[in-house]
C-alpha cells in the first residue's frame, strides 16, 4: 500500500522537470506517494500546454496531424509565437510539450475541436481541444489548440534526487496505486 511523504516539514508545492535537451517544465505537485522506497508524483504543468495541428486540406473531412517533429516545430516556432502574442499569450519551448503563459480566452462551443484518437488497444478515445489561433507557414495551414482536460504527468524521484517522467512500463506498474489515490481524493470532495 502506498504511503504519503512525511509532512512534518513543508513539502515543495512545485517542481521543475528537465528533459534530455535541458528544457524545463515547471509543474505543481498535485499528489505524491511513496511505494517500495520510491517517491512518485502526479504533476500538472504551471503554464498551459498547447498542441499544434497541421491540416492536409481545407475540406471538412481533412485529416489532422500532430506536429511533434522537433525540426518542424523549430521551423514554425516564430510564426506560432507571433500569432499567440496577438492574444497576449507567450509561447515557450518547455520540456516534453510546448506551453503558453498568459490568460486564455473564454472557450466557446464553436472553438471546441473533438478528435477521435486511437489508443494502444485499438480503441477510440475522444479528446477535446480549445482552438486558440491559426497561421500559415510556407502555404501549410497550422492551428494551435490547448487540451480541455488537464495534462497530468507522472514522475518519480531518482536515487540522485532528480525527478523524471515515468516510462509507460513504470506507469503501468503503479497504476493500481494511482487509481487508489484518485478514488480516495474523489471521496474527499
Amino acid at each position: 500500500m502506498p504511503s504519503f511523504p512525511n509532512n512534518s516539514s513543508d513539502p515543495p508545492r512545485s517542481i521543475t522537470l528537465t528533459d534530455e535537451a535541458g528544457k524545463s517544465l515547471p509543474c505543481s505537485i498535485e499528489h505524491s506517494f511513496i511505494q517500495a522506497g520510491t517517491t512518485y508524483f502526479l504533476l500538472l504543468p504551471l503554464n498551459i500546454p498547447i498542441t499544434i495541428i497541421a491540416w492536409d486540406s481545407d475540406r471538412d473531412d481533412a485529416a489532422a496531424t500532430w506536429v511533434e517533429d522537433t525540426e518542424e516545430i523549430e521551423r514554425i516556432f516564430e510564426d506560432a509565437k507571433a500569432v499567440l502574442a496577438e492574444q497576449n499569450l507567450t509561447l515557450e519551448r518547455a520540456a516534453y510539450t510546448l506551453t503558453v503563459a498568459g490568460e486564455l480566452p473564454e472557450a466557446e462551443e464553436d472553438d471546441i475541436l473533438t478528435l477521435e484518437i486511437e489508443t494502444d488497444e485499438d480503441a477510440l478515445e475522444s479528446e477535446q481541444f480549445q482552438f486558440l489561433t491559426h497561421f500559415y507557414h510556407q502555404e501549410q495551414e497550422y492551428e494551435i489548440y490547448t487540451p480541455l482536460d488537464p495534462l497530468l504527468l507522472f514522475a518519480s524521484q531518482t536515487s540522485q534526487g532528480n525527478v523524471e517522467i515515468l516510462s509507460l512500463e513504470e506507469l503501468q506498474n503503479i497504476q493500481p496505486q494511482l487509481q487508489e489515490i484518485l478514488v480516495r481524493e474523489l471521496d474527499r470532495e
